[in-house]
Protein backbone atom coordinates (compact mmCIF):
# COMPACT_ATOMS: atom_id res chain seq x y z
CA UNK A 1 0.00 0.00 0.00
CA UNK A 2 1.41 3.35 -1.06
CA UNK A 3 1.51 6.02 1.63
CA UNK A 4 2.84 9.53 1.28
CA UNK A 5 3.10 11.75 4.35
CA UNK A 6 3.93 15.41 3.89
CA UNK A 7 5.30 17.79 6.50
CA UNK A 8 7.02 21.15 6.71
CA UNK A 9 4.24 23.52 5.80
CA UNK A 10 3.45 26.58 7.82
CA UNK A 11 3.01 30.33 7.97
CA UNK A 12 5.82 32.42 6.51
CA UNK A 13 6.39 36.01 5.51
CA UNK A 14 6.89 36.85 1.84
CA UNK A 15 10.51 36.35 0.86
CA UNK A 16 10.96 33.57 3.37
CA UNK A 17 11.69 29.89 2.89
CA UNK A 18 10.17 26.56 3.75
CA UNK A 19 11.26 23.00 3.14
CA UNK A 20 8.58 20.41 2.55
CA UNK A 21 9.23 16.73 3.14
CA UNK A 22 7.36 13.66 1.96
CA UNK A 23 8.10 10.31 3.52
CA UNK A 24 7.06 7.49 1.21
CA UNK A 25 6.21 3.89 2.03
CA UNK A 26 5.09 1.10 -0.25
CA UNK A 27 6.91 2.74 -3.13
CA UNK A 28 10.55 3.39 -4.02
CA UNK A 29 11.13 7.10 -4.68
CA UNK A 30 14.24 6.33 -6.72
CA UNK A 31 12.46 4.35 -9.44
CA UNK A 32 9.26 6.34 -9.82
CA UNK A 33 8.49 9.88 -10.85
CA UNK A 34 7.83 11.81 -7.67
CA UNK A 35 6.38 15.26 -7.53
CA UNK A 36 4.71 18.12 -5.75
CA UNK A 37 1.31 19.51 -6.62
CA UNK A 38 -0.50 22.41 -5.04
CA UNK A 39 -4.06 23.58 -4.83
CA UNK A 40 -4.52 27.29 -4.34
CA UNK A 41 -7.81 28.61 -2.92
CA UNK A 42 -10.57 28.33 -5.49
CA UNK A 43 -8.32 26.70 -8.07
CA UNK A 44 -7.64 23.21 -9.36
CA UNK A 45 -4.68 21.14 -8.25
CA UNK A 46 -1.62 21.88 -10.38
CA UNK A 47 1.79 20.33 -10.83
CA UNK A 48 4.54 22.41 -9.26
CA UNK A 49 7.62 20.24 -9.78
CA UNK A 50 8.67 16.66 -10.24
CA UNK A 51 11.74 14.49 -10.45
CA UNK A 52 12.10 11.46 -12.71
CA UNK A 53 13.99 8.28 -11.83
CA UNK A 54 16.97 9.44 -13.87
CA UNK A 55 17.08 12.71 -11.98
CA UNK A 56 15.64 15.06 -14.57
CA UNK A 57 13.35 17.68 -13.11
CA UNK A 58 10.39 19.76 -14.19
CA UNK A 59 9.26 23.07 -12.69
CA UNK A 60 6.21 25.16 -13.32
CA UNK A 61 7.28 28.51 -14.77
CA UNK A 62 6.06 30.44 -11.75
CA UNK A 63 8.45 28.63 -9.39
CA UNK A 64 11.55 28.27 -11.57
CA UNK A 65 14.61 29.60 -9.82
CA UNK A 66 12.85 29.64 -6.45
CA UNK A 67 11.86 26.02 -5.76
CA UNK A 68 14.06 22.93 -5.84
CA UNK A 69 12.80 19.36 -5.83
CA UNK A 70 15.09 16.61 -4.58
CA UNK A 71 14.99 13.16 -3.05
CA UNK A 72 16.92 11.08 -0.56
CA UNK A 73 16.87 7.51 -1.78
CA UNK A 74 18.22 6.11 1.47
CA UNK A 75 15.48 7.82 3.48
CA UNK A 76 12.89 7.20 0.74
CA UNK A 77 11.92 10.85 1.09
CA UNK A 78 11.06 13.61 -1.35
CA UNK A 79 11.75 17.29 -0.65
CA UNK A 80 10.70 20.65 -1.96
CA UNK A 81 12.90 23.58 -0.98
CA UNK A 82 10.93 26.77 -1.44
CA UNK A 83 12.77 30.10 -1.37
CA UNK A 84 11.58 33.59 -2.14
CA UNK A 85 8.03 32.68 -1.24
CA UNK A 86 5.24 34.92 -2.46
CA UNK A 87 1.63 35.29 -1.30
CA UNK A 88 0.62 33.62 -4.57
CA UNK A 89 2.36 30.45 -3.37
CA UNK A 90 -0.25 30.05 -0.64
CA UNK A 91 -1.79 26.62 -1.16
CA UNK A 92 -2.10 23.10 0.10
CA UNK A 93 0.92 21.21 -1.19
CA UNK A 94 0.61 17.53 -2.04
CA UNK A 95 3.30 14.94 -2.61
CA UNK A 96 2.69 12.63 -5.57
CA UNK A 97 3.99 9.32 -6.81
CA UNK A 98 3.45 8.04 -10.34
CA UNK A 99 3.30 4.31 -10.92
CA UNK A 100 0.50 2.61 -12.81
CA UNK A 101 -1.59 5.22 -11.02
CA UNK A 102 -0.95 8.56 -9.38
CA UNK A 103 -0.94 8.64 -5.59
CA UNK A 104 -1.23 11.70 -3.40
CA UNK A 105 -0.62 12.42 0.24
CA UNK A 106 -3.04 14.36 2.41
CA UNK A 107 -1.23 17.62 1.89
CA UNK A 108 0.41 20.31 3.99
CA UNK A 109 -0.73 23.92 4.18
CA UNK A 110 1.62 26.71 3.13
CA UNK A 111 0.51 30.26 3.87
CA UNK A 112 2.60 33.23 2.76
CA UNK A 113 1.70 36.67 4.08
CA UNK A 114 2.99 40.03 2.91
Amino acid sequence: QVQLVESGGGLVQAGGSLRLSCVASGIDVSVNTMGWYRQRPGQQRELVANIAPGGSTYYQDSVKGRFTVSRDNDENTLYLQMNGLKPGDTAVYYCSAETWSVYFGRGTQVTVFS
